[in-house]
């Protein structure tokens, strides 16, 4: 019987309850607004690890000095006004007023320089910002000052970006601890702020409203404009298991549920007060990353050699179904039907297994044991990584499942341990769009990212993409860094897929994309 069967069974006595029971008062439902996300909050540290549950924690705590709207464009966030001079070399941005952090501090031209060099150590574009960066200072207490090399086009982009390791903003004297998995103390400027003191380890994460926040007199547009606080309270409630969640959403128990099972959705959609629509239109890339630095798969042609068994589609469908929808194939290193996209050397993904492993025996795999990890409470990554497992089976390898919980699973990638002594040799990610544009920001062609290939061929390109003249050139260069990923494959591009989300028709101001709590509010 499938879940949707499962849960359908429970379903009468949930709606026939509801129909018996009095709506929550409207000014009851101001007070709190009620979340049910994929997982855990269990990566508090935006600075630390990216997963998508990081990202939407940290939009609602940090600010950064631009944000980017629904056109992709970046506007002022924290900034009130820039000039630039000497020819584009010479930029400084003055801060807007009253900026406070939640502790109640001030935010200080010498706390963004503090973060943005910290950033700078850890983000793909950041640390190119950085390699063009002769000084970034704090002029002043409310201005800040870059000092380049040469125009850097791509300034403000860097500084707006979503996606993985965003360029947010916190107080300098948690700088130390930020980036190392440590960092506890969640201090922020934006509209709503983290209570470590409600805190439930697997069960909830509570933020309120920072009265002292002052919103930009723009209307919010996704990420950027004003972020208005409509909630006292928002509360996350964990609930892994995706008929008890669907449930609570039938119930009225919840007013959002995050990322909703496709499989889900027929049954929610039939409620006429829940809205079920596609949370991110850019699509979400799965893709499946090897350990370069240890054997088996410190050989590009081993990597390679998986190719061939590649069928996109068996990875989409074991997420979304046959609903075609909500996912894609024909995928390469670059966000699908996005100016950097081709199909450049992705015709060797037929799902051919025997001449997958006619090339991984010449590639001269051993038998030797590979650490595939799984996350098992984040659906999506477990489907993917169930068929990617089973499928390094079929071609011979000799697969050990690690199954660890999402905080574990992230933590655990960073590590350079030998693999099955605190390692890993394979494991899956989810892409947002917003991270495979281009090759600006995009963390698989890139040897800072867990899996640490050296393909030096690619940083070049990269570095001539930055360079291009025009859109031209520049889709031709990402075109021959396609071919390259072919060729060695640092990841296996393994589809999109367009997650869903099911909120009560109650709430507007749900964007698509990343969507933080700030302008939500009844409708």
């Amino acid at each position: 019987m499938k879940r949707r069967d499962l849960i359908a069974l429970g379903a009468a006595s949930a709606i026939s309850a509801q129909l018996g029971a009095p709506h929550i008062a409207r000014a009851q439902a101001l007070s709190k607004l009620s979340f049910i996300p994929v997982t855990d909050l269990t990566v508090l540290d935006p600075f630390f690890a990216g997963p998508d549950v990081t990202s939407l924690h940290a939009f609602n705590v940090y600010e950064t000095l631009y944000a980017m709207d629904r056109t992709l464009v970046p506007q002022r966030q924290m900034v009130a006004g820039e000039t630039v001079e000497d020819g584009g070399k010479r930029v400084t941005m003055t801060l807007r007023e009253g900026l406070r952090f939640h502790d109640g501090a001030p935010v200080l031209a010498s706390d963004v320089v503090a973060s943005l060099r910290k950033w700078g150590t850890i983000d793909v574009l950041g640390a190119k910002l950085m390699s063009v960066t002769d000084s970034l200072t704090a002029v002043s207490d409310s201005v800040v000052e870059f000092r380049l090399k040469r125009p850097f086009p791509l300034l403000t982009t860097a500084l707006s970006k979503p996606g993985t390791f965003t360029a947010f903003i916190m107080p300098a004297r948690l700088i130390p601890l930020s980036g190392t998995g440590k960092l506890t103390e969640i201090v922020g400027s934006g509209p709503y702020q983290y209570r470590a003191d409600e805190r439930v380890i697997g069960s909830r994460v509570v933020y309120t409203k920072f009265d002292a926040y002052v919103p930009r007199k723009e209307p919010g547009n996704w990420l950027a404009g004003g972020r208005v606080a409509h909630y006292p309270r928002v509360v996350w409630t964990v609930i892994p298991d995706a008929a008890t969640a669907a449930a609570t959403m039938q119930k009225g128990e919840a007013d959002w549920w995050g990322d909703t099972p496709p499989d889900l959705a027929p049954l929610l959609r039939s409620d006429k007060r829940l809205q079920v629509q596609v949370q991110d239109l850019l699509g979400g890339d799965m893709v499946m990353r090897f350990n370069a630095l240890y054997p088996p798969f410190d050989n590009p042609a081993l990597r390679h050699a998986i190719l061939p068994a590649i069928r996109q589609s068996e990875f989409m469908t074991a997420i979304c179904g046959e609903d075609r929808s909500l996912w894609r194939d024909g995928v390469g290193a670059f966000s699908r039907g996005k100016p950097m996209s081709s199909d450049a050397g992705l015709e060797i993904m037929t799902g051919n297994l025997d001449a997958a492993r006619a090339a991984v025996k010449a590639a001269g795999y051993q038998g030797e044991k590979i650490v595939v990890m799984v996350a098992a409470d984040y659906p999506a990554l477990y489907a993917v990584a169930m068929v990617g497992a089973d499928l390094l089976k079929k071609l011979g390898f000799t697969v050990e499942l690690l199954t660890l919980d999402y905080g574990s699973y992230t933590q655990r990638r960073a590590s350079k341990a030998v693999p099955g002594q605190g390692g890993w040799n394979v494991f899956f990610n989810n892409f947002n769009g917003y991270s495979r544009l281009d090759p600006a920001a995009h963390l698989g062609i890139s040897s800072a990212w867990a899996g640490w290939p050296k393909i030096d061929e690619i940083e070049g390109l990269r570095d001539r993409w930055f360079e291009a003249a025009d859109l031209a050139s520049q889709r031709e260069i990402a075109r021959q860094i396609q071919l390259l990923v072919v060729r060695d494959a640092p990841f296996i591009s393994l589809g999109t897929f367009y997650g869903l989300t099911a909120f009560d028709r109650r709430l507007t101001g749900i964007e698509h994309g990343i969507s933080p709590f700030f302008n939500v509010r009844p409708a």
